[in-house]
């Protein structure tokens, strides 16, 4: 514990002539008496502090126990004196700063005990002359505070932490002395002082201590809930990696399995279960792309990059279309499907595909839990906002597991089906994406009794002038290069002379893939795989379009679409940018590359690639 002291040194000469032996006596025992009771003081105050450790939750108002203290061990320290260092009939008081105002308030009072029987209340002299009573709840100005401090013998004292903010002030009054009390002599004024400027510095140490403990206790209990949650997150991605592993290696393993069929049977199309075979594959196919779809949506949205085209979009149109899509599977259960459109629905501002992915989510989900019965489709507007509600007569869902719904990676148990199907992802994604179009989705369910999601969401999340700038957007990159874009799609006319094509690809087999298709297609094909390749393919041959893969072993393709630009030679011909970037702004990157003239990415739809060759081709033609 540290402790305080100004007694004279061991060795020092002391003065003993009858005449200044009592004054040096008399000085001895005052600074006896003041560092004992600042000794005192700082006992009680450390014992204050230290609860912090000893109790399992710190007091909130531990502040308030230290200024208590304060004033009640100055005030014992005061009473206990042999001589009166205080007149009779004073008081100890603390006031605290009162936010957005240059005023205090006091809030913590200790009376002397020859005055706790007295009825006058103790009052402070203001520089107005007028005078303020020390009584809870007081208000007393900060310039009167200042004014107080700044006395010769002052009757104020601040109290500041380490960046010298002001926590509160320390203030001492008396009565009035009474006739035949002697007042206090220039030295016992002078002590007094220093003992209340002392104190009150010991205050300021103990309150920043006190700042600093709880910054202790409050990062180490954050570190706790951040090891709890790394630890969820931990047992949600393993749980996740095992799912996601059930779920790609199910669908690849039938690719792999009746590939290898087909290859030790040999292909014969008119055989009917080859056929089958290749249907299998194809739609084993679109499933995997579907699953790293979804992780690759879910990583946009927690990565604030997930791009929304809005657009508006007709309500009714899009339900019949969403439905369509779902009709066979309910078929398949012998379900029936319901579509109830409000006639006020009319558009609703959105993008379209996101509008069209949560619905199909609710949806599968609708009809995977559902053995028997109906699942449908409500719409409705009120208001501003649209009501998207997807029903089931399905197993329901309990209140535990509802919480547990949107969870990323989670999945709940459900006897509907005899396995967990799919990532867990579909409800997570489906929210976040109503977040971002301003919306949320609702969820009643009960055991037995069904399920409805509700999403809603605002009917135009964008005012009139970003819908507008949105329009204008779309416009302009949908005539970005005008009389091209603008071309009826046909199909190429086999004896042109500009039917050439150079496939620029560094993967054998995709290259293999296209290229056999392109063939098919009518059309003569150049492979190449290696930026090298492609320049000695166009010293022979010029070609009518260029497919140009973005990362080939030993160049950028964008860079080779740039250095085409630059020759005369090659400038005019079109070029498609083929790439697996497909995050958010891969696409506006590759068009805002001047002589690439559009982009499409991996996995490569062949009949949009076949479609978007027939356009550049033709046009190549007539230019």
């Amino acid at each position: 514990m540290q402790q305080y002291s100004s007694l004279p040194e061991k060795n020092s000469q002391v003065d003993v002539t009858p005449s200044n032996l009592l004054a040096t006596l008399q000085q001895l025992q005052d600074q006896l008496w003041l560092e004992s009771s600042l000794n005192q003081l700082l006992v009680c105050l450390n014992e204050c502090l230290g609860s912090t450790f000893t109790q399992t939750e710190r007091s909130p108002n531990l502040q308030s126990q230290i200024y208590q203290v304060l004033v009640n061990q100055l005030n014992n320290s005061f009473n206990t004196s042999r001589i009166a260092m205080i007149p009779r009939g004073s008081a100890l008081a603390i006031a605290l700063p009162q936010p957005g105002t240059d005023s205090c308030k006091v809030c913590y009072v200790s009376l002397t005990s020859s005055n706790r029987s007295q009825s006058p209340l103790v009052g402070v002299m203001l520089r107005t002359g007028k005078k303020l009573y020390l009584k809870p709840k007081e208000i007393i100005e900060l310039g009167d505070l200042k004014h107080l401090e700044a006395q010769q013998y002052p009757s104020a004292w601040s109290i500041s932490n380490n960046r010298g903010d002001t926590l509160g002030w320390l203030i001492l009054s008396s009565l009035p002395l009474k006739s035949g009390q002697e007042s206090l002599s220039a030295q016992q004024l002078s002590l007094r002082s220093t003992l209340m400027s002392r104190a009150a510095k010991q205050c300021s140490t103990v309150l920043i201590q006190l700042q600093n403990l709880e910054s202790l206790q409050k990062s180490a209990h954050n570190l706790d809930n951040f090891n709890q949650e790394l630890k969820r997150s931990n047992e949600l991605k393993n749980q996740f990696l095992a799912n996601t592993s059930h779920e790609i290696r199910t669908p690849l393993s039938s690719v792999i399995g009746f590939t290898h069929l087909l290859l030790a049977q040999g292909y014969d199309s008119s055989k009917e279960r080859h056929q089958e075979y290749l249907r299998i594959i194809q739609s084993s196919g679109k499933h995997l792309l579907a699953l790293i779809n979804d992780i690759l949506d879910l990583s946009k949205i927690e990565a604030n990059q997930l791009e929304v085209r809005w657009e508006k979009v007709d309500v009714s149109q899009l339900c019949r279309n969403i439905l369509a899509l779902v009709k066979e599977k309910a078929a398949n259960k012998g379900l029936t499907l319901r579509l109830e459109v409000d006639q006020k629905v009319g558009y609703v501002v959105a993008d379209p595909l996101r509008l069209k992915q949560m619905l199909l989510n609710l949806l599968f989900n609708a009809l995977k839990f559902t053995n028997e019965g109906s699942v449908g489709l409500k719409v409705k507007s009120e208001a501003e906002s649209i009501y998207f509600t997807v029903w089931d007569t399905g197993t329901g869902i309990s209140p535990e597991n509802q919480v547990e719904l949107f969870q990323p990676y989670s999945q709940i148990p459900n006897t509907a089906v005899s396995r967990d199907e799919g990532t867990g992802l579909g409800l997570a994604l489906t929210r976040k994406l109503a977040e971002i179009h301003g919306g949320r989705v609702e969820v009643e369910s009960e055991i037995a009794q069904g399920s409805k999601f509700v999403i809603v969401l605002p009917l135009n999340p964008l005012s009139k002038t970003e819908v507008d700038e949105e329009t204008k957007i779309k416009q302009i990159y949908s005539t970005n290069n005008l009389t091209l874009r603008n071309q009826t799609l046909s199909s190429p006319t086999p004896n042109s002379n500009s039917l050439e094509i150079l496939l620029v690809e560094d993967d054998l087999p995709n290259a293999k893939f296209m290229q056999t298709y392109l063939i098919r297609e009518g059309y003569q094909v150049t492979c190449t795989h290696s930026a090298a390749q492609m320049w000695d393919a166009l010293a022979n041959r010029k070609p009518g379009l260029i497919l140009m893969d973005i990362s080939l072993p030993d160049a950028n393709g964008l860079n080779l679409v740039e250095k085409l630009q630059s020759h005369q030679h090659y400038r005019n011909i079109p070029v498609i940018a083929q790439t697996a970037m497909a995050m958010k702004g891969d696409r506006e990157a590759c068009l805002d590359v001047v002589g690439v003239n559009e982009y499409i990415s991996k996995p490569i739809d062949l009949p949009l690639l076949g479609q978007l060759v027939a356009k550049y081709i033709q046009f190549n033609n007539q230019i």
